[in-house]
């Protein structure tokens, strides 16, 4: 494992994202949700969220241009799943990473699972279809 540093380049959203969705794959909460859903397109997810978070992280990088809500508007996940992500994802982020960016990747996926939980019980309870 490489040393703990700062979150500086697309190399290194690339180290995130990949160990962090390793995890994922591996995961008895979370493997049958993302795989079942990607199934054998997990190389094309990898390369939008790597997208996603250069956006997120990297300044005037922007690379990601989309909606990331849609399409888990119908994932049969509640808050034992997103517990988990975010569990492995804050786990991920400091094995690897410290600093400013590696915060703002820890609150923005936090703030991310608040978010889709949210919409996605919102969606669940009342009977509605998400807009894209």
């Amino acid at each position: 494992m490489s040393a703990i540093k700062q979150i500086e380049n697309i190399e290194d959203v690339k180290l995130l994202v990949d160990t962090f969705y390793g995890k994922v794959q591996e995961d008895e909460i979370l493997k049958d949700v993302f795989n079942n859903v990607i199934q054998n397109r997990w190389s094309q997810h990898l390369e939008k969220m790597y997208r996603f978070w250069q956006t997120v992280l990297l300044d005037d990088e922007r690379t990601y241009f989309g909606a990331p809500f849609p399409p888990h508007a119908q994932l049969p996940v509640d808050a034992v799943h997103f517990e988990r992500w975010l569990k492995l994802f804050y786990g991920t982020v400091d094995s690897l990473f410290i600093g400013e960016r590696a915060e703002r990747a820890k609150w923005q996926g936090n703030r991310m699972a608040e978010m889709f939980l949210y919409k996605i019980q919102y969606y669940r309870n009342n009977d509605v279809i998400p807009l894209a």
